[in-house]
């Protein structure tokens, strides 16, 4: 690993990092007309009309990992990546998915109008009894009244683990959560092993007609879920090759990544078809441009479900890849209006050759970009593996992360082009073929001051 760090060091230039090395004095001084003209190679054919058609296609519906909605994005970006002559594999991974099975409530002996469905973990069960409604279910809201009843719940403030804890621990037989304030729906929810009663999910609208039931009469409720456990599903990584040119391959390797899954109910326009558009963008355009190192392109699935994807990705490399690939870059939500400004993110809050290289990329472009600490994305299996890499991501984050809101009405071009003018001016400063296993550059580019930010998500 220490030949990574070593390397690095000297083809940039940086002094920046904790373990970087000083560039020997004999080497010339930076110059910033040759850095331009370097970036230009890239930067003036990046098309951000281009991204911007590729993610209202992609999130036309949503992509969750293992669905049909997914698998057809696989085959677009797949279609894309061979269009512009890339070796490309499809690598599948199996994952596990919830089927909420059949549930049923019933009140008075009454079937509602509203649809229902069941909590991830809910065990099958059929029970009855009296309707309770017991609020956010806090410690304070729970007592003794709800035992041998059905719990009203609203969602809000406290783990779906308390809230059901805490009426279980009292002796309910069951649950029935109604969505929070501002929320819609009714597919959320998760119960927990040990948590031995039937729950279930309603839309708000619903739950609150219960709450106004409640206050004119009593009622007795039914809850029924059947069928429902965890089943084996399919997820791929999308995986294009680019191999350096013969005659000047230095037997590094970059990899350029996105997350191609969205979130069960949303389209995912910036989360993150966004990353996809810019990783499919920045492929097509080093398609042609040569280098002396091997360049793979990579959308991970199953990343929503906890980096399922990266983690098979990194886990099938070889001990020589690994010594190999000098740097990932890992671009997710790239391209939200409404998010905050651009952040590099690192899983231990260290500066890297990935910062590095964006940090004087962005400083080139349109001004050092800063880093901070955040794991949550496909960078932490590449960074365990002991490969410099970073999260390129807008935060603050836009306010309808991880809804059906995520649109493609809510798509900033100029954060697309910029973003994607920074990630691929730094991975070109790698791969030119000018700079022979990076460390006989004779032209460096600028180093970069950049800072620690301490940023929320």
């Amino acid at each position: 690993m220490y030949k990574k760090t070593l390397t690095v060091a000297l083809a940039t230039g940086l002094v920046l990092s904790p373990m970087s090395f000083s560039v020997d004095a004999a080497k010339p001084a930076p110059n910033e007309q040759s850095d331009h003209a370097f970036d230009n190679k890239v930067i003036k054919k990046i098309n951000a009309d281009s991204m911007y058609n590729n993610i209202a296609l992609l999130s036309k519906q949503p992509r969750a990992a293992g669905t049909e909605g997914e698998y057809k994005a696989v085959q677009y970006i797949k279609s894309e990546f061979e269009s512009y002559g890339y070796e490309t594999e499809l690598q599948p991974f199996t994952i596990q998915e919830w089927d909420g099975g059949t549930s049923a409530i019933s009140f008075n002996d009454e079937e509602p109008s509203f649809d229902v469905n069941s909590f991830e973990g809910s065990i099958n069960g059929s029970v009855t009894g009296p309707l309770v409604y017991v609020g956010l279910a806090s410690a304070s809201e729970v007592g003794d009244e709800v035992e041998g009843k059905i719990a009203l719940i609203e969602r809000g403030s406290y783990s779906f683990y308390e809230k059901i804890q805490n009426v279980y621990d009292k002796g309910a037989i069951g649950v029935i959560m109604f969505n929070g304030e501002g929320r819609s729906g009714n597919s959320f929810g998760y119960a927990y092993e040990g948590q031995d009663i039937p729950a279930v999910a309603i839309t708000r609208e619903a739950g609150l007609s219960l709450v106004e039931q409640l206050q004119n009469e009593d009622v007795q409720a039914s809850v029924s879920v059947t069928n429902a456990g965890v089943i084996d599903k399919t997820s791929y990584n999308v995986i294009a090759k680019k191999e350096p040119h013969p005659k000047k391959d230095n037997g590094q390797i970059v990899t350029v990544g996105a997350h191609h899954d969205s979130v069960p109910n949303g389209p995912g326009a910036n989360d993150d078809a966004s990353g996809v558009a810019a990783t499919l963008e920045l492929a097509r355009i080093m398609a042609k441009t040569p280098t002396d190192t091997e360049l793979r392109f990579v959308t991970f699935g199953a990343e929503e479900k906890g980096l399922v994807g990266s983690y098979h990705y990194a886990d099938t490399l070889t001990d020589e890849e690994i010594d190999n690939m000098v740097a990932h870059f890992q671009m997710d939500m790239v391209g939200s209006r409404d998010a905050g400004e651009l952040i590099m993110f690192t899983p231990d809050g260290n500066k890297n050759l990935v910062t590095d290289l964006g940090a004087s990329a962005g400083a080139r472009i349109s001004g050092a970009v800063d880093y901070g600490q955040l794991g949550r994305s496909d960078h932490v299996p590449f960074f365990l593996k002991g490969i410099p890499s970073a999260l390129f991501i807008h935060a603050p984050l836009e306010p309808w992360y991880h809804s059906p809101d995520d649109t493609i009405d809510k798509i900033s071009k100029e954060k697309l082009q910029n973003v994607a003018e920074i990630v691929g001016a730094a991975v070109y400063q790698i791969a030119r073929p000018d700079t022979p296993a990076l460390e006989n550059a004779r032209v460096a580019p600028s180093p970069a001051d950049y800072d620690f930010d301490d940023r929320p998500l």
